[in-house]
C-alpha cells in the first residue's frame, strides 16, 4: 500500500479513522469530508413506524446513519427490541452497529449493496409468511430498489426517514489545491452521492483530476463515473474499508512524473 496518497472523501469521523488506519498500513491520506448526515426533527408519522416495530418480520437499515439514529428510536419507545425479528444491514460496518446494541442482524458476505442483500437466503425466509411487512430504516433520497423490489416479491414496504445527506461548504479551488498540496495520487469516493458531490466541487478542474484514479464501491458507482469522464476507475467490489484495502494492495501506486 505503501506509495498510495489518497484523498478521502467519507464523513468526517470515518474519514479520521479510516485515514490512521490506512496510514499504519503505508498510505498517506488527506480529509476532505464530501457528505454529512443531519438528523430530521421527529414527526408523528415516525414515532409511529418505531412504536408498531413489532409488526414488522424485517427490518432494513441502509446506512450507518440510519443505524445510529433508528437505535436512538427504539431506545426512546422500546424497552428491549421485538423478540425474534430479524434486521438486515446492506453492509458490515452498519451491521455491526446494530449487533453491537444486541439484534439479530445479518448481511451479505460479499458485496455490499442493495442487490447483494436482496440476494440473501435469510431475507427470504425472514418474509416467509403472509402479508410479510419491511421497514426500512434510511436517509432521504437515493436508490429504491429495495423497497420497489420486495413489494413486487409481495411484501408491504414502510420507509423510517431519518436524516438527510448534506454536503459541507468549501471555497472553490479547495479541492484542487489540496490534491496539488499532499501531492495526492488517488481519489476514493463511498457512494454516488459522493461521487456527485466530487465533480461539483472540483468545478474546471475535473478534466484534469478525473485523469487520476478513481477507486469506487460498486459496477453502479463506476459505471457513473464513466458518464463523468473519468479514465482510471478502481472498482472496489464494496464501500467497506477491507474492500478498499485490497484494492489498494492489488493495484501499484503510480509513480511520482
Amino acid at each position: 500500500m505503501k506509495g498510495w496518497r489518497l484523498l478521502l472523501t467519507r464523513p468526517a469521523a470515518e474519514c479520521a479513522a479510516l485515514a490512521a488506519r490506512l496510514s499504519e498500513a503505508g498510505a498517506h491520506c488527506a480529509c476532505m469530508p464530501l457528505l454529512a448526515a443531519e438528523a430530521l426533527a421527529e414527526t408523528p408519522g415516525q414515532r409511529g413506524r418505531i412504536m408498531e416495530l413489532d409488526r414488522y418480520q424485517a427490518v432494513i437499515v441502509i446506512s450507518k446513519p440510519a443505524a445510529r439514529l433508528g437505535l436512538e428510536y427504539v431506545d426512546r419507545y422500546w424497552p428491549q427490541p421485538p423478540f425474534g425479528q430479524r434486521w438486515f444491514s446492506v453492509g458490515p460496518a452498519t451491521g455491526a452497529i446494530l449487533a453491537d446494541y444486541g439484534l439479530d442482524v445479518t448481511w451479505p458476505e460479499q458485496g455490499d449493496d442493495s442487490e447483494a442483500l436482496l440476494a440473501l437466503p435469510a431475507l427470504a425466509d425472514a418474509l416467509a409468511v403472509a402479508d410479510p411487512r419491511v421497514l426500512l430504516l434510511k436517509g432521504e433520497g437515493g436508490r429504491d430498489l429495495i423497497a420497489q423490489t420486495l413489494r413486487a416479491r409481495g411484501a408491504e414496504v414502510d420507509a423510517l426517514v431519518l436524516y438527510r445527506r448534506v454536503t459541507p461548504s468549501y471555497p472553490a479551488g479547495s479541492l484542487s489545491r489540496l490534491v496539488e498540496s499532499e501531492r495526492l495520487n488517488g481519489l476514493v469516493v463511498s457512494s454516488g452521492q459522493g461521487l456527485e458531490s466530487l465533480r461539483d466541487l472540483a468545478g474546471d478542474d475535473w478534466p484534469r483530476l478525473r485523469r487520476l484514479p478513481l477507486f469506487v464501491p460498486s459496477a453502479r458507482v463506476a459505471q457513473a463515473a464513466r458518464q463523468l469522464g473519468a479514465t482510471q476507475i478502481v472498482e472496489c467490489r464494496g464501500a467497506g474499508e477491507q474492500a478498499l484495502q485490497v484494492a489498494l494492495r492489488e493495484l501499484p501506486a503510480p509513480t511520482a512524473s
